[in-house]
């Protein structure tokens, strides 16, 4: 049966989750509070990385991050602050921290990650989209030797879970990167990662999702919902008042505001994210990480990307310098012949990613709200998981069997 489904989001998740409806039938409607032309889903590495499937939540990090927390240039920056729903979240988050979660986690993340690649490639082949979308696979560049072997562990584990993974020395890394001088002492190769240019897919996506007739409504702000024995009714914006039988949150990291006003508890945090572009020709061909630094590179079309840095400090959009001269001050320390202009600096960006405590997103119904899909809490996976969320989201409002087991995902799961 054909649905009447609401969409609050308009990001990488909104947009893929009215594209899997729209295919499956349903009338979609997305609604955001912005003019859908920034946040995370533009700023992003643009990494579909099935080689990132070690959780954020993973042994040692807190403790890291505690260390890190008084130096805000940091790769990880907690701020520390006397918030209720901050202090769940960090207690929920170090209970997470452990060899056991992330053991249990590695081939969930492994799974969707890859089922979300293979839909990317489906999407640009059945729509005929142009977007930027290549396997090149990712480097993980080195500047010490105790780096170094804990990415070749990495490495090993990744190909103990079937990923095509290796570490490879310094004249294979030349051959790889013949264009660049890099300052390293050896790298890891994961040859199953791919790379795009965000804003080349958001574009030719909100095109045919507009030529097929979703109805989109900006610059609307969810104010509030009306909800009768367990399923939502209506929903209020600041501008008028909207009618469904279903709903998908998938409003990033503002989802656990409007969650409140439905009774739910989802423990999120907005992680702060910073990209830097250039347009001068730095040779870079292969995306990378910068391992001690964690600085994604991708060569965009027509231009280079550096995105680093996980800021915990609440919602706003402020760019701390500190942290984009940390970004710049790296790229230089592994790409000597690269300097980031001070314009390139200046015109820096963020977003806010929704960062669960566990590391992995809420996908799927609360038994707390019948006809509310949830779609959030991706944190740094955001885009590589935005065609398998889409797809799953779809199944569940289409009463179909799902593709993947929700129930890591689930959004009442407890920490």
């Amino acid at each position: 049966m054909n649905k009447e489904v609401i969409i609050i989001g308009g990001g990488i998740i909104g947009l893929c989750s009215a594209y899997y409806l729209h295919k499956a039938g349903h009338n979609v409607s997305i609604i955001d509070q912005s003019n859908l032309d920034m946040g995370a889903s533009y700023v992003n590495a643009g990494f579909l990385s099935p080689s990132h499937f070690i959780p954020l939540s993973a042994p040692g990090v807190m403790r890291q991050g505690i260390k890190w927390m008084f130096n805000k240039s940091s790769p990880l920056y907690i701020k520390p602050r006397l918030d209720v729903d901050f202090m769940k979240w960090t207690l929920a988050f170090n209970k997470s921290c452990t060899a056991k979660h992330v053991n249990k986690s590695i081939p969930i993340i492994r799974d969707v990650t890859l089922l979300s690649q293979e839909l990317y490639s489906s999407i640009k082949q059945d729509e005929g989209f142009q977007f930027q979308l290549e396997n090149k696979g990712l480097l993980m560049l080195c500047q010490s030797e105790r780096m170094l072997e804990e990415e070749v562990k990495v490495a090993e584990l990744a190909r103990q879970i079937g990923l095509e993974a290796s570490e490879i020395g310094l004249d294979h890394l030349k051959k790889l990167q013949p264009n660049v001088q890099l300052n390293v002492k050896g790298a890891t190769y994961y040859k199953c990662d791919s790379h795009m240019t965000p804003q080349e897919f958001m574009s030719d996506m909100k095109t045919y999702l507009k030529e097929s007739r979703v109805a989109f409504f900006t610059n609307e702000k969810v104010s509030d919902f009306k909800m009768v024995n367990g399923y939502i009714t209506s929903i209020s914006t600041n501008i008028k008042n909207y009618r469904a039988d279903e709903f998908v949150l998938a409003a990033g990291s503002w989802s656990s505001f409007l969650s409140k006003k439905l009774s739910l508890q989802l423990l999120l945090q907005a992680g702060k994210g910073y990209r830097v572009n250039t347009d001068q020709d730095t040779g870079i061909s292969i995306p990378a990480i910068l391992s001690e630094a964690k600085v994604a590179v991708t060569p965009m079309h027509g231009f280079t990307r550096f995105a680093g840095t996980m800021e915990i400090a609440g919602i706003n959009q402020q760019i701390n310098k500190a942290r984009v001269n940390a970004i710049a001050h790296a790229v230089s320390k592994y790409y000597p012949e690269i300097t980031l202009s001070q314009e390139d600096k200046n015109n820096a960006q963020s977003g806010l990613r929704p960062v669960s405590p566990d590391g992995l997103p809420y996908i799927g119904r609360s038994k707390k709200c019948f006809n509310l899909t949830i779609a959030t809490g991706h944190a740094m996976m955001g885009w590589g998981l935005g065609p398998a969320t889409g797809k799953l989201v779809s199944e569940v409002i289409s009463n179909k069997k799902t593709s993947l087991n929700l129930d890591p995902f689930h959004p009442d799961r407890t920490f």
